[in-house]
């Protein structure tokens, strides 16, 4: 019996309406000049007040949906958001997006978090439910979504933080990616690198964080390569696409598997990795780090800016890792069509229509926008201005935007 093909049917982002020039963060936060070029770093998204992890999942998913048949919309029986921003200890907030996406009341919904990982573990666990066939020509829906409000206290990660959200649709007909099923390798444990005790609070070790991030690639490549024997860094795939917390990180983590699984001469790397890298990078260096959603931008990015010819068929292996800490490296192959397909979204000219913040306007809105991650029973959203920005990504319809929450209930509106 012919094993299922399950992949990506469709994806989307939302990385919200307003950016912040990262080279001018550097400059007012006094942060030394040396270190803003090997962050690779040019923009990164703001969370405006009225957006949250609701707003961004539901904005992120809603095309994909409304393009649905209402027989195929049925079929999405399973609906995970991934999230290391959740506002309720027990209310997952994809109960939710379920409710504002319209979705159906045979759909399971719940919430993961694993850090940057969370998105991945969600979708490797729902295309194991479709594969499975027990209940064939389902779909699932796994979305990742965050918000990252830091300030100076954060120092370097204030430059490198990104808002948004990446929607994935998983099924047995892959229009983008198909998942080469049982080909992945795991490597977790447990460390302090980063966390966020309170939604307004992010510990961050940065050292650690960093030199986890590159034990738990090489780790997880060879579990992968203990699967697939004849796995090469190199030779078995024609991209790479890793989880980006700052474009630099991924040019180090390239140079680091070149030299521990394919040594050559520093021309030679360099080479491969503006081929099979650097394609993967250009959303994410004016999007910032989207968290476990970050390497979905990353697929989305050589989708998008690689010719068609190129990507179709391509396979590519794809590194996720979550800080305390989980990780795996997989691999799928982009679909024939996936570059029209995903043109629909019109992902870049999106991005580029994003209102620039000069740095008091920032500095205004960072308290405005905390202020609904943190739990409380009543609030009401100042919305003064919101149209102004949002009508720069109203060609695709109207936007979510959070309006206030009372007594702890989150009330939500179209505009």
């Amino acid at each position: 019996m012919t094993a299922p093909e399950i992949g990506i049917e469709a994806m989307d982002v939302y990385c919200g309406v307003a950016k912040v020039s990262t080279r001018m963060l550097f400059e007012k936060r006094g942060l030394l000049p040396g270190r803003y070029d090997n962050l690779m770093m040019d923009e990164r998204s703001v969370q405006m007040p009225w957006e949250d992890p609701v707003t961004n999942g539901v904005n992120a998913a809603r095309r994909i949906v409304e393009n649905l048949e209402p027989a195929e919309r049925d079929r999405i029986e399973l609906l995970i958001t991934a999230t290391e921003s959740g506002l309720d200890y027990s209310k997952s907030i994809a109960s939710y997006v379920h409710h504002y996406l319209g979705l159906p009341r045979t759909c399971r919904i719940l919430e993961v978090k694993q850090a940057c990982y969370g998105t991945t573990g969600a979708l490797q666990l729902a295309a194991a439910f479709l594969a499975a066939g027990l209940s064939p020509g389902a779909k699932a829906l796994v979305i990742a979504t965050d918000v990252n409000p830091m300030d100076a206290h954060a120092e370097y990660a204030e430059t490198t933080t990104g808002h948004g959200a990446v929607a994935l649709l998983i099924g047995d007909r892959p229009g983008i990616l198909a998942l080469d099923l049982g080909a992945y390798g795991v490597n977790s444990f447990e460390t302090m690198d980063t966390a966020r005790p309170r939604p307004d609070l992010d510990l961050y070790h940065a050292d650690l964080s960093l030199l986890t991030y590159l034990e738990c690639l090489g780790d997880s490549f060879r579990a992968y390569r203990s699967r697939v024997p004849d796995a090469d860094i190199v030779k078995s795939f024609d991209y790479l696409a890793m989880h980006t917390p700052f474009a630099g990180m991924v040019k180090a983590a390239h140079r680091k598997m070149m030299r521990e699984f394919a040594p050559r001469p520093p021309a030679a790397v360099a080479e491969d990795f503006e081929a099979r890298v650097l394609p993967s990078l250009g959303y994410a260096r004016t999007v910032g780090n989207l968290c476990s959603g970050s390497i979905y931008l990353a697929l989305a990015a050589i989708v998008d800016s690689e010719p068609a010819s190129a990507t179709a068929g391509a396979k590519v292996g794809l590194y996720s890792y979550g800080s305390g800490c989980a990780s795996e490296f997989f691999s799928g192959r982009i679909v024939a069509g996936a570059a029209e397909r995903l043109a629909g979204h019109s992902i870049g000219p999106r991005l580029s229509v994003r209102r620039s913040l000069d740095f008091q306007e920032y500095e205004r809105v960072l308290p405005a926008a905390k202020e609904c991650l943190v739990p409380r029973a009543d609030h009401q959203v100042d919305l003064t201005g919101c149209d102004d920005y949002l009508e720069a990504v109203r060609s695709r319809g109207s936007v979510l935007v959070l309006r206030s929450i009372d007594n702890y209930h989150r009330r939500y509106e179209w505009r």
